[in-house]
């Protein structure tokens, strides 16, 4: 890993939460530029959220471990993005931590100088906002399918990444896809024989091609 202060912000302007805030201003931060390696951590769940990571090239894997000890992978965010926006505002600690896929640039923040730039510029304090709404919104999705079968977690998760050629690529391994809807490997193996057996899908490696959309639809909503 390392580390450097950047005079040049222009980078930022590519990250959606930024794009409104004006150049100069931004050329103002001077964030720290730091160079993650694959499997660099660049914070820890629960650790106190000093600044914001603002991912600028590569992707990130977000998990968090269970009170029983298992880790649970949330998703994976590529650039460019701001990450754990949550933490940032609220003060609190990381909702998750966050570990570079590949070899990952980004750029760190500090809280106070985030927070800051949020007072003085409505189009960003409305787009965090949006986002923030948005994240209240996922964690509720995810209570409410906590019950459901692993199998209409799965056929809801394909519909709802499935491209407009109805193809869905599963992120990394099916371990990785597992942790996503909280199932074990075995349970995702299992499920996707299923739905292939039943000509609802066909698979062919880590892609995913939707046989019948309208079909899949109604396991999503039952599996039973």
């Amino acid at each position: 890993m390392s580390r450097s202060v950047s005079r040049d912000t222009s980078a930022l302007r590519a990250v959606p939460l930024f794009a409104a805030v004006p150049a100069e201003r931004l050329a103002a931060l001077h964030p720290t530029a730091v160079t993650y390696p694959a499997g660099g951590v660049l914070c820890r769940a629960g650790e106190p959220a000093t600044d914001l990571p603002v991912l600028l090239a590569g992707r990130v894997a977000a998990s968090a471990a269970t009170a029983s000890g298992r880790v649970l992978r949330f998703g994976e965010y590529a650039a460019p993005c701001a990450l754990d926006k949550v933490a940032v505002t609220d003060g609190g600690g990381h909702t998750a931590t966050l570990t570079a896929v590949g070899p990952c640039r980004v750029y760190r923040l500090p809280r106070a100088r985030f927070l800051d730039l949020v007072d003085d510029h409505a189009p960003l304090r409305r787009h965090l906002l949006r986002k923030l709404a948005d994240t209240a919104r996922d964690e509720r999705r995810r209570w409410l399918t906590a019950g459901v079968p692993a199998q209409a977690r799965l056929a809801g998760w394909l519909l709802d990444r499935a491209a407009d050629d109805d193809v869905v690529r599963l992120p990394g391994g099916r371990q990785d896809l597992a942790d996503l809807l909280g199932v074990t490997r075995v349970t995702v193996s299992r499920e996707l024989s299923r739905l292939r057996r039943a000509g609802l899908i066909a698979v062919d490696g880590r892609t995913v091609h939707l046989l019948a959309p309208e079909l899949l639809a109604l396991r999503a909503v039952s599996a039973g």
